[in-house]
């Protein structure tokens, strides 16, 4: 296939229309999802009397039924992204949405230690597909030498929330007693709805291939998809079938590098509510709109860490080291918060351990499709993500029987800059990836 001869300031031009029509949208549905999957660390405090379980057991017992929305994500993925393969992005990511949306909210009658497993995992069965069905979708639009740069304005969306969430929030669970509701039910309640509307938005909106996209020109279209589809052919050793994807060694390994990134990301985010509440020296339910604002301090920096990680592995075309460093620089603030004794270097711990985490993330995807195409992405990176995203069960209910076991925060810090180290070192491991052509 011949690809369309376009000027320079015609590609870019492309691949910025491209970027501003689709970008803003999935960012958008990214922290609504992410808001609506981590919210539950901002409850914690007050779910105690709710789930009815022994103090010394509730860390455990949290950190576990915040880590089951993983193993419904784990389950439902490959299929999910298999489904959004054949049907299309447009209507499978609006049903995703919807039907998340409505789970979400079934939060607000929840009792009991047992349904609240039971919800956390469907929560993630609702879910499932949404991250790999974007991160596959964003391949059929963006050339290979844009994708970190892509992949981080996406995932920017988890950041946002933390930016956006942390202080909304916190300000939600100051409606308790609103109109006879726990303000935890309220905050369950406010934000479960973008997704069910954001969810129409996108069956209404979003074009499944650039040959629907109506704000592309017949030549600007034919450009893209036969770029796309050359840079596949050009990559040697490029998997198309879905069996080349189960089969591929370096899949696997990407699923155990992507497995440490959520034990590290999720072990803390789920716990950063309280551990900014032990910094603060507050009580468990006091606060929580300063606590929301103080907890989103972390995600601003880290937004800034991904754009510019994201920009230069494109720029440099390099991916392994990007993820290594990135990796060995958040152990190293995970290492600073856990032995700091003054709480403001202990927050700068923290801060320095998200962005090097999160910085991971652009280098990390665009590694993960370089050598995937048709089937084999759908399913190749849909397998990445699940397997990778039970790192999500493991990593929080670690750290909260750490923490119930010492009563401190130092060895769970530890723990989560361990499992950085060791995602830097098999990073480099890894070989070096094929490029594609950059013509």
């Amino acid at each position: 296939m011949e690809t369309q001869v376009l000027t320079e300031a015609e590609e870019r031009a492309v691949i910025s229309k491209v970027t501003w029509r689709l970008i803003p949208l999935l960012f958008t549905c990214y922290i609504i999802a992410y808001i609506d999957r981590i919210n539950v660390g901002f409850a914690k405090p007050h779910l105690e009397p709710v789930l009815g379980v022994d103090p010394k057991i509730f860390g455990e017992v949290f950190g576990t039924g915040a880590g089951l929305f993983f193993i419904g994500y784990f389950i439902f993925e490959v299929p999910s992204n298999l489904i959004l393969q054949k049907v299309g992005a447009r209507l499978w990511i609006a049903r995703i949405m919807i039907v998340w949306g409505i789970v979400s909210m079934g939060f607000i009658f929840l009792n009991g230690k047992t349904m609240f497993y039971v919800m956390r995992f469907l929560l993630g069965a609702a879910e499932a597909g949404f991250f790999p069905g974007v991160i596959l979708y964003l391949t059929f639009w963006f050339p290979a030498r844009e994708r970190a740069r892509t992949v981080a304005l996406f995932a920017l969306g988890g950041v946002a929330a933390g930016v956006i969430g942390s202080p909304i929030s916190g300000a939600l669970l100051e409606m308790d007693g609103f109109l006879g509701f726990a303000g935890w039910r309220w905050m369950f309640f406010i934000e479960a709805l973008p997704a069910i509307l954001l969810g129409i938005v996108v069956l209404l909106v979003l074009p499944n291939r650039p040959s629907e996209a109506r704000w592309l020109t017949p030549r600007e279209k034919d450009w893209l998809q036969t770029k796309i589809a050359n840079e596949a052919r050009g990559v040697p050793g490029v998997k198309h079938r879905l069996s080349d994807a189960f089969r591929d060694p370096r899949v696997w390994l990407l699923c155990l590098l992507y497995f440490l990134v959520n034990v590290a990301g999720y072990g803390y985010e789920f716990w950063l509510p309280t551990i900014v509440r032990g910094l603060t020296g507050e009580g468990e339910q006091q606060n929580n709109f300063i606590v929301g604002l103080i907890n989103m301090v972390p995600y601003l920096v880290a937004g800034a860490a991904m754009i510019l990680a994201g920009k230069h592995s494109d720029r440099t075309g390099e991916r392994r080291f990007h993820v290594a460093v990135a990796a060995a620089i958040a152990a190293g603030g995970a290492t600073l918060a856990a032995f700091a004794g003054n709480p403001w270097l202990a927050m700068l711990g923290l801060v320095i351990l998200l962005a090097g985490q999160k910085a991971t993330l652009g280098p990390f995807w665009a590694l993960g499709t370089a050598a995937l195409s048709g089937t084999a992405a759908a399913g190749g990176i849909a397998l990445i993500n699940s397997v990778g995203n039970l790192g999500g069960y493991f990593g929080p209910r670690i750290v909260g029987m750490i923490k119930d076991q010492t009563q401190s925060d130092k060895l769970a810090l530890l723990f989560l800059g361990g499992a950085l180290l060791a995602l830097g070192a098999m990073a480099l491991a890894l070989k070096p990836e094929a490029k594609a052509s950059q013509d």
